[in-house]
C-alpha cells in the first residue's frame, strides 16, 4: 500500500513520528510511506489552500518533503507532484497534539488535510490525540494513538464506508486522554457541541502602541451530548466520526423550499 501522510503541527512534531510508525505498519513490507508536512505549525487553518500564492516544496530525505503551506496544500503537493506517477492508496493526517472533537472539527488543519484527500477521491483519515490530566504529563502523551492507531486504521480500511457518492466519506478519529491500557474501546460518534466553549480574542498592546489580538479557546473537557465525540472521548473511548465535505443542511431543504415558494411563488 502507498500511503501519503501529513499533519498541521509541522514537520518536526512528535505526533507526526507516531503517524509515520502507524503508516509504516499499515503499508507493510511491500508498501511505502511518503510524508509531505508543513514547514511550520498550521493549527487552526482548517481546509485552507494557498490559492493566491505559490507553495515552496523541498525534499528533506527519501520520501520526506516539507511544504510552506497548509495541510491541504501538502496533500495537493503529495498527490499531484510528489506521487504524481502513482497516487496514494490512503491519506492519513495527524496525529494531532490535542483533540479535534466537537467544534474543533471546523477549525482543524488536521481534518482539513483529510478532507482534501477525500475530495481527491482517496480514502482519508484524520487522527488526533486528546490531552488531559491522565496523559498530558506522561513520557509519551501519544501512547493511546501509538498503541491503537494501526488497528483502527485497518478496521476502517476493511469495514468503512468510503466513496459511495459525490463528497465521499472520510473519517475523524480522536484517541481519548488516557494511557493506552485504559482505552475502553471504540465508539462511532457524531460531532459534538461544547455549549460553553467558543473561540474569542484577547487584545494586547505592543511596546510601540499597536494592538494585537491573540485567539483564545475554551475548556476542552466540557461535556457534549451523550454518545457524541467529546463525550465518548472523556469517558475513555476512541471516537470515530464519519464526515463529508458537503456542508448542505439537507434536512432543511424541503421545508425551506416550501416556505420560499409560498412567499415568492413557485415560478
Amino acid at each position: 500500500m502507498r500511503i501519503l501522510i501529513t499533519n498541521d503541527d509541522g514537520i518536526n512534531a512528535p505526533g507526526l513520528q507516531v503517524l509515520e510508525a502507524i503508516a509504516a505498519e499499515i503499508a507493510g513490507a511491500g508498501g511505502a510511506v511518503w510524508t509531505v508536512a508543513p514547514a511550520f505549525e498550521q493549527s487552526g487553518v482548517g481546509h485552507c489552500i494557498s490559492y493566491t500564492h505559490p507553495t515552496m516544496l523541498a525534499e528533506m530525505s527519501e520520501r520526506r518533503f516539507v511544504a510552506e503551506g497548509s495541510p491541504a496544500d501538502c496533500v495537493l503537493a503529495g498527490i499531484h507532484e510528489v506521487m504524481k506517477d502513482a497516487k496514494p492508496d490512503l491519506v492519513l493526517s495527524g496525529v494531532n497534539r490535542g483533540n479535534n472533537s466537537g467544534e474543533n472539527v471546523v477549525y482543524s488543519g488536521t481534518v482539513g488535510g483529510a478532507m482534501e484527500g477525500a475530495l481527491q477521491g482517496i480514502p482519508s483519515i484524520a487522527l488526533s490525540q486528546f490531552y488531559g490530566p491522565e496523559n498530558a504529563s506522561r513520557e509519551d502523551p501519544f501512547e493511546a494513538a501509538r498503541a491503537h492507531g494501526a488497528g483502527l486504521v485497518r478496521a476502517l480500511l476493511d469495514d468503512g464506508l468510503w466513496h459511495d457518492r459525490d463528497y465521499g466519506v472520510f473519517y475523524n478519529v480522536n484517541f481519548p486522554p488516557v494511557p493506552a491500557a485504559d482505552v475502553k474501546g471504540v465508539r462511532i460518534a457524531a460531532q459534538g457541541w461544547r455549549s460553553e466553549t467558543s473561540f474569542g480574542v484577547a487584545p494586547h498592546t505592543s511596546p510601540g502602541g499597536r494592538m494585537f489580538l491573540w485567539v483564545t479557546g475554551g475548556p476542552q473537557h466540557l461535556p457534549t451530548a451523550p454518545g457524541t465525540d467529546v463525550a465518548v472521548n472523556v469517558e475513555g473511548y476512541i471516537s470515530v466520526t464519519p464526515l463529508r465535505a458537503d456542508l448542505t443542511a439537507h434536512e432543511t431543504l424541503d421545508a425551506l423550499a416550501a416556505k420560499l415558494d409560498r412567499d415568492f411563488g413557485a415560478g
